[in-house]
């Protein structure tokens, strides 16, 4: 006999450990089902473990796009948390709202009740702020947001040589009333450890309410009779089963595993389903189009001889004296977030107060090696990646086989519009202003990525091509818009358009990428997604 639930929620992560946890505490009963397992891995706990965890496939689901010209014809590795937590348990740790003009955005694209002043009380709701208290800011919630408890002369320098380049503030909360600044960035770590919904949300709710965490759990297929959600078909150890939902089957598995959800269950584009011998459940155009991500282009300097920075400090007796502190709880590197500084400025007019930024900037005082995965440089050297923080490139994730084990095409389409060309190279000319600026004269040797010898637009065009990254940000595949949009697949209240008891609540509703990191704002979706399915909002 099927067990039966009042919610089905599929994913831990961002989204559904915060979903689980509201709906729980409401006397409703939630089954959770995660691929992934457990997260007592220390690798989790440790903020440095970051770089450790991106490769393990027991953590991290191993999708890659599809090649593309403006990639140089690279397969970008894209991976995503597969594990409890999701991908709190194993991203970059940074906390990053966006701009108020992202959810006014939305909220103009048809999507009444997502404006900032709409959304500003969820994000609240979330946070305990370890540092002043303003109307921007939490202080009551469950996940903790710090600042970084040491500092270091090289970030310092970076804030100093962007303050004097654009004459842009050192002293604003980037998630308060303006984005535009320059400083340290705030963190998921509290102690100098991970702050993860699961921890923070999921595990107690688990404790005091009525939740089935099911882990190592597939989801293989939404089960829909009549036009109506009523069950979700999950695989455990070889085993198949399915799960009934009384009330309401929520997908939280990200912007990747929703899509790929949807389109295993006969939900998405007619012919694309067809074509692969699916049967159509519910012809939805929209599922799995509308992907972006934020694209991360990195530059470094090489720095003179003997200066201390991450690529020493991570080696030999150094790195266990490093250990060392970390387990007493004194400030370590292995507390430090992947990026550590941040700078938000406007690629036309660095100097305005008024324009928006778009372009992000992450500074580290480490470099790592071409080609590979967080692996750090011998030699001493600093890193400043930048992104443009309103892609206009779209792209789309679309399963190529009936066999649900199979990873879909996931292609984001990089730089295909000219605009993100343009703004990328504004932003990497600004990075060897910043880089090379008076702040830094004591320390630096030469500009070692790209090199001295990139001069000209395409030049620094085809750098970008060849060299960028994904900046772990995908959202959109499932976009959030009213009916009249034929590309929309849930309307403002999260329902999947054209169906009954089926709700997607992650980041793949996001109708456009924020300006910011992705992490925070898939929690507050989250926060105002409960209220929406316990029907406190109309």
């Amino acid at each position: 006999m099927a067990e039966n639930y009042d919610y089905i929620i599929v994913g831990s992560g961002a989204a559904g450990s915060v979903l689980a946890a509201r709906l729980a505490a409401a006397n409703h009963s939630v089954c959770v089902v995660e691929a992934g397992g457990n997260d007592n891995s220390p690798m989790i706990r440790i903020p440095a473990g970051f770089v450790k965890n991106l490769t393990k496939p027991d953590h991290m689901w191993q999708f890659n796009s599809v090649p593309g010209e403006n990639t140089g014809n690279r397969s970008v590795s894209l991976p995503q948390g597969k594990v409890l937590g999701g991908s709190t348990s194993i991203n970059g740790l940074i906390y990053n709202r966006g701009q108020a003009y992202d959810y006014d955005h939305w909220s103009a694209l048809g999507n009444a009740g997502w404006s900032y002043s709409e959304v500003l009380p969820y994000f609240r709701k979330s946070e305990t702020r370890l540092a002043e208290e303003s109307q921007y800011r939490g202080s009551h919630g469950p996940l903790r947001i710090s600042d970084p408890d040491q500092s270091h002369p090289l970030c310092d320098a970076f804030i100093e040589s962007v303050a004097k380049l654009t004459g842009a503030p050192t002293d604003n909360d980037y998630n308060g009333a303006t984005q535009r600044g320059v400083g340290y960035y705030q963190r998921f770590i509290h102690e100098g450890s991970r702050e993860t919904t699961a921890g923070a949300f999921l595990k107690p709710a688990v404790e005091n309410y009525n939740i089935s965490l099911r882990l190592q759990t597939r989801a293989l297929r939404v089960v829909v009779e009549k036009n109506k959600a009523t069950g979700l078909e999950v695989e455990h150890n070889g085993k198949r089963e399915t799960l009934q939902a009384k009330k309401e089957l929520l997908l939280c598995a990200g912007t990747v595993n929703t899509a790929r959800l949807l389109q295993h269950s006969g939900i998405g584009d007619g012919e694309h389903l067809r074509s692969l011998d699916i049967p159509v459940v519910h012809h939805l155009p929209g599922v799995g189009e509308n992907l972006q991500d934020h694209y991360f282009v990195r530059l470094a300097a090489r720095l003179k001889r003997g200066v201390s920075t991450l690529n020493s400090q991570a080696r030999g007796w150094r790195l266990g004296l490093q250990i060392a502190r970390w387990y007493m709880g004194k400030p370590s590197i292995l507390g430090w977030s992947p990026s550590i500084a941040y700078a938000f400025l406007n690629s036309q007019d660095q100097s305005s107060e008024t324009e928006l930024p778009d372009l992000q900037f992450v500074f580290s005082h480490g470099s790592y090696r071409p080609g590979r995965v967080y692996e750090l440089d011998t030699f001493p050297a600093v890193t400043c990646g930048l992104t443009q923080q309103r892609p206009e490139s779209k792209g789309y994730v679309r399963i190529t086989s009936a066999d649900p084990y199979k990873s879909p095409d996931v292609q984001p389409n990089y730089l295909k519009e000219e605009i993100d060309q343009r703004v990328t190279v504004r932003g990497i000319k600004m990075a060897r202003s910043i880089l090379q600026g008076e702040s830094f004269s004591q320390w630096f040797e030469r500009e070692e990525v790209p090199g001295e010898n990139i001069v000209s637009d395409q030049e620094l065009l085809e750098h970008a091509r060849n060299t960028g990254n994904t900046g772990y940000h995908l959202v959109g595949s499932c976009k959030m818009g009213p009916a009249v949009d034929p590309m929309a697949v849930v309307d403002p209240k999260l329902r999947v358009h054209g169906l009954q008891q089926l709700r997607v609540i992650d980041a793949s509703v996001m109708p456009r990428v924020t300006s910011s990191n992705t992490c925070a704002p898939t929690i507050m979706i989250a926060e105002k997604g409960a209220d929406l399915v316990l029907g406190s909002l109309v």
